[in-house]
Formats: structure tokens, sequence, C-alpha cells
């Protein structure tokens, strides 16, 4: 198994996620502020850092399975990081990841205003370890 990269895209911020050697354990890593404009090259870096060969990005749906304007942003970001990187890029699907992330922020008891700077990587570790499940 290869080591993945999982990002769950926002507008104010981008979780990034890891898996382990083996690929079978998703862990949060770090949040990318997007007004810093840095995000893709944060994540060639971390590409490059841990030697990812996958990578994952969160494709929103609606509820009813349809596309939105977020996946059409989605869809531009894959294009984009498919020109910059020799990873597999995989889109995949991220509906409810970040109300699971903040359900489990909220019962590991972090405070709402605290949740945050971790919602997006928890989002991104839901994200990946969804898919990690479905390569085994």
């Amino acid at each position: 198994m290869n080591r993945a990269l999982g990002i769950d895209l926002g507008d104010a911020r981008v979780g990034i996620a890891v898996s382990d050697d083996l690929g079978m354990l998703a862990h949060p890593m770090e949040t990318i502020p997007v007004k810093e404009g840095q995000v893709m090259r944060r994540i060639l870096e971390i590409t490059r850092e841990k030697g990812t060969e996958t990578i994952v990005v969160g494709m929103p749906r609606n509820m009813d399975g349809s596309f939105g304007p977020a996946a059409r942003k989605a869809r531009e970001f894959i294009e984009a990081l498919k020109l910059e990187t020799s990873c597999r890029v995989v889109p995949w699907d991220e509906r409810l990841t970040t109300v699971s992330a903040q359900r489990s922020l909220h019962e590991a008891g972090k405070k709402a205003r605290d949740q945050k700077a971790m919602v997006d990587q928890v989002a991104a570790q839901i994200l990946l370890q969804s898919w990690l499940d479905s390569q085994a």
C-alpha cells in the first residue's frame, strides 16, 4: 500500500490528513489558511515530505448526489493539482464529513471555538479513512 494524502477543500481553510505507512489509518495533519494563497505549494511540499503516491480530494455533493458550485471548484483544483504532481489524484465523495468531524470533536469535549482549527483536518481524516477502507 502507498501513503495517501486527504484534502478537505474549503473557502477559508483546507484540511489535510495523511495515512500511515501501511495505508490503513488516516491521521489529521494540518490546516492551511486559504487567504495566504499558498495552498497548492504547501500541498506539494507535504506530498514530497511524506512520499505520497495518492492524493484524495473531497468532492462535494448535494445530499441527492448531484453536484453544485462547490464541486466545480473542487474539479478545477483537482485538474490544477494533476498538472503539478505525478501523484495519482482521486476525487472522493465528502458528504457529511464536516458534520461527522464536528460531532467527533464535540464528543471529544472540544468547545465550538476550539473546533475551528481542527474541524477541517478531522474532515480530511474522515474522508481519507473512507477512501482507505474502500481500498481494503
